[in-house]
């Protein structure tokens, strides 16, 4: 009928029309955050092991994983006398560039020891695309009580295996990285390193 077609635009607007009387959700950013979701994917960061260790390897699979191609990994290899992870490489240079990185978390996936994984802080934006890039010193999560700064010898195992060990347990020292204290709170509490040290020896007799 001729007179329905003449509705139709208007039918159109409906859901314009209902959603005009309706109320409006307004957060008053930034004086009220409100907290994200347990898994919102926010600013990235980099893990220690309860002794200080870093938990990066320099392996680079995060760079290779990332899509947009934002991520810039330089491993070194450890030294005896000089070691800063238990594996036998650690990342020297760690490099996020904020202004490709979609937060899509696939770098999260491809790490094999968890060294990298993000926090609940969604507060990226700046007026200056120099400090987007994001420097290893500022994604590495300060010492915490206990730990000592790399490089130093393994504290916790013989060799790298325990401290994957610990890892499988579920063993976790870390807090934010700086100027990463979002809504979601700290990763993880701090783990005593003789706590640790007893666990690692309970797994070795296991393993025995």
């Amino acid at each position: 009928m001729p007179v329905l077609d003449f509705l139709n635009p208007v039918k159109g607007f409906g859901v314009t029309f209902r959603e005009m009387f309706r109320k409006v959700d307004t957060v008053m950013y930034p004086e009220d955050k409100r907290p994200t979701a347990p898994r919102f994917h926010g600013h990235h960061q980099l893990n220690r092991w309860p002794d200080g260790l870093e938990k990066c390897i320099g392996c680079e699979l995060c760079a290779w994983a990332c899509p947009a191609d934002a991520i810039y990994v330089e491993g070194r290899d450890n030294m005896p006398e000089d070691r800063y992870s238990p594996g036998e490489r650690y990342g020297h240079v760690y490099q996020i560039n904020y202004l490709r990185c979609i937060l899509c978390g696939m770098c999260i996936e491809a790490c094999p020891t968890r060294a990298l994984t993000m926090t609940n802080e969604y507060e990226i934006a700046d007026d200056n695309r120099e400090s987007l890039i994001w420097t290893k010193e500022q994604l590495l999560v300060p010492l915490l009580p206990g730990m000592e700064a790399p490089p130093h010898p393994m504290r916790l195992g013989n060799d790298e295996k325990d401290y994957y060990r610990l890892g499988g347990a579920g063993v976790v020292a870390t807090a934010r990285a700086p100027g990463m204290a979002g809504p979601g709170g700290p990763t993880g509490p701090a783990v005593d390193i003789t706590g640790a040290n007893e666990l690692a020896a309970g797994e070795d007799e296991v393993a025995k």
